[in-house]
């Protein structure tokens, strides 16, 4: 099998290396100084579930140069969604299954409209890491989970095929049925995470102490799952709560990677989070007082450290 990681950053990064040490055979498109570390030194993982350095067997910031996969890995920022997509054909043969792991709740369609459904499947993962620095990426607490689903009835015996691999890598990964359910499951907990930590700019350890916080982190969640709903997926009322009974599990000192990109002054994934809860309940006839707060006020970093006029 071979595996195409576009985007060898904090989730495309772990998990492709967990793949190359589980014996598969993986490529890595990757950029800039992060690009010539793993090519001179490896890619390094820090993570307590186990440190490991490995060496791809090819690393590329031109998806033309690889030969075509049977699963691409994409896990670029969204952001750089757009751009990838645009690279994309050259990796997909008639077989390839391509699996977006991005954060928001649309990139499925997205890829469909450039390749055609067939192809397209979705994954979610669930953990948190970043590049540490070129070369190293730094898995942060314990979770590292992948659930992925077939969105056509021909991708699945391939999918079975990555599931072995990364059962061999010792990866949790799981197939599932009704993988956007997972999809939207994830969206309610991470538009909730991010849009909170970021706009106090405070780890989780504070949002979930502060009552008002924490008030409005459930508020913003209880809007996502409204959207869910009104979308068609059914999430049980209780919903909510067991997210916030999960955010009390998390490390104090945990923060979504958008207040990361914010404190680098990199772009933020706002337009596809909180802005597209915003954008998308409208069309329901929602209402998403806290989500549109959010939206707004971070709005001025979305590409990035705002310059003042």
């Amino acid at each position: 099998m071979h595996v195409v990681v576009y985007g060898a950053g904090g989730i495309g990064g772990y998990f492709g290396a967990r793949l190359v040490g589980g014996g598969t055979h993986v490529s890595f498109v990757a950029r800039g100084a992060h690009l010539e570390a793993i090519r001179s030194q490896g890619l390094r993982i820090e993570s307590a579930a186990g440190d490991a350095l490995v060496h791809p067997d090819a690393t590329s910031d031109d998806p033309g140069t690889l030969a075509p996969a049977d699963v691409v890995l994409l896990t670029v920022k969204l952001p750089d969604v757009a751009a990838a997509i645009e690279q994309l054909p050259s990796l997909v043969g008639p077989q390839t299954v391509v699996l977006p792991l991005q954060n928001g709740i649309e990139v499925a369609d997205l890829l469909a409209a450039k390749l055609g459904a067939a192809p397209v499947a979705l994954g979610v993962a669930f953990i948190g890491a970043k590049i540490a620095a070129p070369g190293v990426v730094r898995h942060v607490g314990e979770l590292a989970r992948l659930r992925f689903g077939a969105l056509q009835t021909a991708q699945a015996p391939m999918l079975r095929r990555f599931l072995e691999a990364c059962h061999r890598a010792r990866i949790d990964a799981a197939m599932v049925d009704d993988i956007r359910r997972v999809a939207w499951e994830k969206f309610v907990f991470l538009v909730g995470l991010s849009g909170l930590t970021t706009l106090a700019r405070q780890p989780i350890g504070v949002v979930r102490s502060d009552p008002a916080l924490r008030a409005l982190l459930a508020e913003a969640m209880d809007e996502v799952a409204a959207l869910a709903r009104a979308s068609g997926t059914a999430l049980p009322a209780d919903f909510v709560a067991r997210q916030l009974a999960f955010v009390d599990t998390l490390p104090a000192a945990q923060k979504a990677s958008m207040l990361y990109d914010l404190e680098a002054g990199r772009p933020l994934e706002l337009p596809w989070l909180s802005g597209a809860v915003v954008r998308l309940a409208a069309a329901h006839g929602l209402a998403t007082p806290v989500n549109r707060i959010v939206a707004a006020a971070l709005g001025p970093w979305t590409a990035g450290a705002p310059t003042p006029p």
